[in-house]
């Protein structure tokens, strides 16, 4: 039996209320020559019944029952099985465009590309369906072969692995994994930032391939208690970029990288979770300045001052944030004390006397 032409890796973990949205999307390709990695991460639910009766309908269609060990582990195991020129990746709440592999498979082939990237749309099943365009690739990035180490955009983009589709001997001859952490927290961060530090051949197109879900509340993006599953990304990031010193120059993309993802972390969680964050997301820029890591002119304006003034008292900077804009200066005092005490307060102070 020859090799398919697309192995599509689809991880899957009490998702029984979208599974068969998702795998009818898969079934229902336009390029037929595919296999159906179902990887199952020791689901509770009806999830495995549901695979069996694609399996049994659907040659295509293969499971990897595993003890629930999470996202990585799963998307490992998949890349392992995994038997197609190509490697495709679809979340089990989230549904394919008919035609989304094929459109993949034929930019692929006609640039020789080792990764094509797409665009997507934001999706919601309630109260009413909705589909919202995200234009992650721009006109000008469209239909060319591009080098991300040197056209760097890409990586300040979502990582959105499953918008894309990558050539299987290209990871596989980079040793291009996921690391395998607890739960589904963010393993798609490192993941896509090793595949842009080592493509040297990408193509982008602007078609939208899949409806990323935007309602499901168990969804890994909702759960606050991974607080820190985005430090241990990051580091595998650095631990990358130090088995590669050719790619030195990379560190600095990483580090711009790094300061959004953190951002957005932090902006989640909720007190006082944000709090602790902050303290960690300064330790880390401090240790990362003082080791020339970092390269502020390359960040924008605002965000390096925001940096600076984090770096200077990360407690002042939460309270300031979390302060409303229109709130009056007593308040805010006030405020600040609840956080950070008198000397919080003494600190707010201080900082306004000097300004």
């Amino acid at each position: 039996m020859s090799e398919p032409l697309v192995s599509l890796l689809v991880p899957i973990y009490n998702v029984e209320k979208y599974l068969r949205q998702c795998l009818d999307s898969a079934r229902n390709q336009t390029l037929e020559d595919i296999e159906v990695i179902c990887i199952n991460d020791g689901s509770t639910d009806s999830s495995p019944s549901i695979i069996r009766e694609y399996m049994a309908e659907d040659s295509r269609f293969r499971m990897i029952d595993k003890a629930n060990s999470g996202y990585g582990a799963s998307m490992n195991k998949g890349l392992d099985a995994a038997q197609g020129k190509y490697i495709a990746i679809l979340e089990s709440d989230d549904y394919f465009e008919l035609d989304a592999l094929e459109k993949l498979y034929q930019a692929a082939e006609t640039h020789d590309a080792e990764v094509v990237k797409a665009n997507f749309w934001f999706y919601w099943s309630k109260p009413e369906e909705r589909n919202e365009p995200f234009e992650l690739v721009s006109n000008d990035m469209a239909g060319h072969l591009v080098n991300p180490q040197i056209e760097t955009e890409i990586f300040y983009l979502k990582p959105s692995i499953w918008s894309a589709l990558y050539r299987r001997d290209f990871l596989k001859d980079n040793g291009i994994r996921f690391l395998e952490t607890p739960g589904a927290s963010f393993q798609d961060s490192s993941f896509n930032f090793k595949v842009w530090a080592t493509a040297t051949k990408a193509c982008y197109i602007q078609d939208e391939i899949l409806h990323y879900r935007q309602d499901n509340e168990s969804s890994s993006i909702n759960s606050p208690s991974k607080v820190y599953c985005v430090c241990d990304e990051y580091a595998e990031m650095d631990r990358f970029l130090a088995s590669h010193p050719e790619k030195a120059s990379l560190k600095a993309v990483e580090e711009k990288m790094k300061y959004d993802t953190y951002m957005w972390n932090y902006e989640r969680l909720t007190e006082p979770l944000r709090r602790q964050f902050i303290v960690r997301f300064a330790e880390e820029f401090q240790r990362d300045i003082e080791s020339q890591y970092v390269d502020l002119d390359i960040f924008d304006p605002w965000k390096k001052d925001d940096l600076a003034v984090m770096l200077t008292d990360p407690i002042l900077f939460h309270a300031q944030r979390e302060s409303p804009e229109e709130e009056g200066y007593g308040k805010k005092l006030v405020r600040f004390y609840h956080i950070g005490g008198p000397s919080l307060v003494l600190r707010a102070l201080w900082r306004k006397i000097r300004r």
